[in-house]
């Protein structure tokens, strides 16, 4: 399927990017086609990562200033190629470029993951600044850009955000705000060359209570229908978010953002709209039992895809 945000467009886009950067782009993989396209380019030993929507550019100025602040403290992250200038602009698209990490064995467990956002939640908040975590806000931004959105599941998805954005605002002022990397999961953990586990992608990264961090694989367990995996991160992190006061605002706060993700690439996608549709009925009539399937790895357009299954956690 065409549109300004095809894989054929971002692949194009790419292009244009490591033309400016004056590297090849001969052996490029699509590592993700979610909310940025990401692109590794093995033999400069760079990751590109394109945001899909208009929408959403002012994340790769925050992601930017991140990826450098988190070089100046050492912090358990993936780092940014430091001789280019950032974040790369074309046209109206911009994108920024990271070092790439090979896959090293063994790979990142939830375990890993417990014990690397324990680290990341001692970190101080930067000085730069940083946005209140706002899952709201952020459905509502996604829901501005929806071409293909229909009329109803516009209403519903209003009115929840209506709802559920009081509930939200009080949380936030619970205790100390933390830094909270905002979408912690096992796909986005690497392992770097000295063994060390580190964090990747930063666009949710805000500023809020950091139980946020550990109800996204709470969440993705009971949606995907893992098991063993909340338990792994409860005992590695040494808390079970779901024994939390406001466990189930935070259930639904993450179950916004899973499903309005995908709303301003409805119209790239038939396969995208339809777990789309799975996950809002769902959603509808109160069903923790209906299984979702993963946007990552849901292709453009029915048919073959290339990806590279292998190097895929680079690129949430």
């Amino acid at each position: 399927m065409s549109g300004r945000f095809s894989e054929e467009a971002m692949t194009a886009a790419m292009r244009d990017v490591a033309a400016a950067l004056d590297v090849s782009a001969e052996g490029a993989r699509l590592l993700q086609l979610t909310n940025n396209a990401v692109f590794a380019l093995p033999q400069p030993g760079i990751i590109i990562r394109i945001a899909r929507t208009h929408q959403l550019l002012d994340r790769v100025t925050k992601v930017v200033q991140l990826g450098q602040w988190f070089a100046e403290i050492d912090a358990p992250t993936i780092r940014l190629v430091h001789d280019v200038e950032q974040p790369v602009q074309f046209g109206s698209l911009a994108a920024s470029v990271w070092r790439y990490v090979p896959p090293q064995s063994p790979a990142p467990t939830v375990e890993d993951l417990g014990l690397v956002l324990r680290e990341f939640h001692a970190l101080d908040v930067p000085s730069f600044g940083l946005p209140a975590w706002d899952p709201v806000g952020d459905a509502r931004r996604r829901l501005a850009d929806a071409e293909g959105l229909d009329a109803n599941d516009r209403k519903f998805l209003v009115e929840w955000c209506d709802r559920l954005e009081p509930q939200l605002i009080a949380l936030g002022r619970r205790g100390e705000p933390k830094l909270i990397h905002g979408d912690a999961h096992v796909g986005n953990l690497l392992r770097d060359l000295s063994g060390r586990a580190i964090l990747c992608d930063f666009d949710a990264t805000c500023v809020g209570p950091w139980q946020v961090d550990l109800a996204a694989l709470a969440v993705g367990e009971i949606r995907f229908g893992s098991k063993g995996s909340h338990r792994a991160l409860t005992l590695a992190y040494g808390f079970d978010v779901s024994s939390d006061p406001s466990w189930a605002y935070l259930r639904e706060a993450r179950e916004l953002k899973m499903i309005s993700a995908a709303v301003p690439l409805l119209n790239t996608s038939p396969l995208i709209a339809a777990e789309f549709t799975n996950r809002l009925r769902s959603i509808r009539q109160k069903n923790l039992t209906t299984r979702w399937r993963p946007f990552a790895g849901i292709p453009d357009q029915p048919g073959p895809i290339i990806r590279d299954q292998q190097h895929r956690r680079q690129g949430t």
